[in-house]
């Protein structure tokens, strides 16, 4: 059975199996830089100061990767959440970040993980490095879901970075279009008509 959103796919761009082994791939790859193995004779590390991350995504894009990516993570970790708008509606392109709400106020000392969906014109991974930089954290990461190709697009450091794209407007896997698609299990592009 097709359901009605499967018909407004163009194509899939990346497949859920390709998703949950790259996931995999991250979450190995952030457990080692932070720390979560000892030394080669199985000797566990000493604990550090504040032995835990905390992980900060940018909302809303980010949390069906966030779930996948933090339930193969094995380190203590606590959420302390973001939101930045920069697609409002029925926008295909950014209208630049807005801070929407709250920062995080508890990151001194920390270790902070930021983890946001799409790097594309690169404003709201600079906006939040920024501010999360403002709270003196002990160190800070950065990882992304996707990164598009974007000639223009500034540049900020980012450690992990699940799959590179074309620059194409993309829904499924937590991105969405005036707030639907985001339960697609893949990441796709939509048929024209579906922003006529």
């Amino acid at each position: 059975m097709i359901l009605p959103m499967e018909r407004h796919i163009a194509r899939v761009l990346i497949h859920r199996d390709a998703i949950a082994r790259r996931v995999c791939e991250l979450a190995d790859q952030i457990a080692d830089d932070f720390g979560r193995h000892g030394d080669e004779a199985g000797v566990a590390p000493p604990l550090p100061a504040r032995p835990d991350i905390t992980i900060v995504p940018i909302l809303t894009g980010s949390i069906v990767f966030l779930a996948d990516l933090i339930r193969q993570l094995p380190l203590m970790a606590r959420l302390r959440f973001l939101t930045i708008e920069s697609y409002p509606g029925k926008s295909t392109t950014s209208r630049g970040p807005i801070i929407d709400g709250e920062l995080p106020a508890d990151l001194a000392g920390a270790s902070v993980l930021i983890v946001d969906d799409v790097l594309d014109s690169g404003r709201t991974l600079q906006l939040a490095q920024q501010k999360i930089l403002e709270r003196q954290p002990a160190q800070m990461r950065t990882c992304v879901m996707l990164r598009k190709d974007v000639p223009t697009a500034a540049k900020p450091a980012v450690d992990y970075i699940g799959f590179d794209i074309p620059d194409e407007f993309v829904v499924g896997y937590g991105l969405d279009y005036d707030g639907y698609y985001r339960n697609l299990p893949d990441v796709v592009t939509l048929r024209s008509e579906v922003f006529a």
